[in-house]
């Protein structure tokens, strides 16, 4: 085993949210009378912070706004969205074999921590993992280099070493480089076409069998 602790980003990397996510962003768009991208142009906005993805999609700073299409959004979102996802093929037996081996794993999210665990229950991952780290619900920390702090709170440097981030966004690969452990770069989630090569992880891998590859 590569690693003795690994970090999972949870949006295109444990699950696959791209319906949830980009309908709910378009219930969001349409209700604020804004155009709405068809789902397919939408991929973006899964991983980045939900206020950042969606001050690009309104073309404001305007804060009562943004905030108002944050609570738009999760009026569909926890109603529906939610589990309008799929588990990756792969990820539960992948999960379960490391924890056989002794991997000490934990999900670090920008999404927010209750609804992070409650897809976790729902598909029956929640388990695996010793904590779930969040945004909360007022959009404070969702910055993924304070998230990865946090779950590294307590770890005496040297264990950094045996660490490592596993996420589809170039913020994952600068969270886990600024927090000085190793980065993984899924391909198989919603990364933009040149985001490994810019960000720079330690690793890529392209399915989850290369990951499984990896790891164990």
């Amino acid at each position: 085993m590569r690693f003795d602790r690994v970090l999972w980003d949870l949006d295109g990397t444990l699950t696959d949210p791209k319906a949830g996510i980009t309908r709910s962003v378009r219930y969001a768009l349409t209700r604020l009378g804004h155009p709405a991208p068809e789902e397919d142009l939408l991929e973006w906005v899964i991983g980045p912070p939900l206020v950042a993805s969606f001050r690009l999609l309104l073309g404001t700073e305007d804060e009562n706004l943004l905030r108002q299409a944050v609570e738009v959004y999760r009026e569909r979102f926890v109603a529906k969205g939610m589990f309008e996802n799929t588990v990756y093929p792969g990820i539960p037996e992948l999960l379960a074999d490391l924890e056989a081996a002794g991997a000490q794993l934990l999900v670090v999210t920008s999404k927010p921590r209750v609804f992070a665990e409650k897809i976790l229950e729902h598909f029956q991952l929640r388990s695996f993992f010793r904590r779930v780290i969040g945004s909360e619900l007022d959009g404070s920390r969702t910055d993924k280099e304070e998230l990865v702090g946090e779950a590294l709170r307590g770890l005496p440097f040297s264990a950094r070493a045996q660490t490592a981030m596993v996420g589809d966004r170039s913020f994952d690969v600068q969270g886990a480089r600024r927090n000085g452990i190793a980065s993984i770069f899924v391909r198989y989630g919603y990364g933009q076409p040149d985001e490994a090569e810019r960000s720079g992880p330690d690793y890529e891998v392209g399915s989850v069998e290369e990951l499984r590859s990896l790891l164990l």
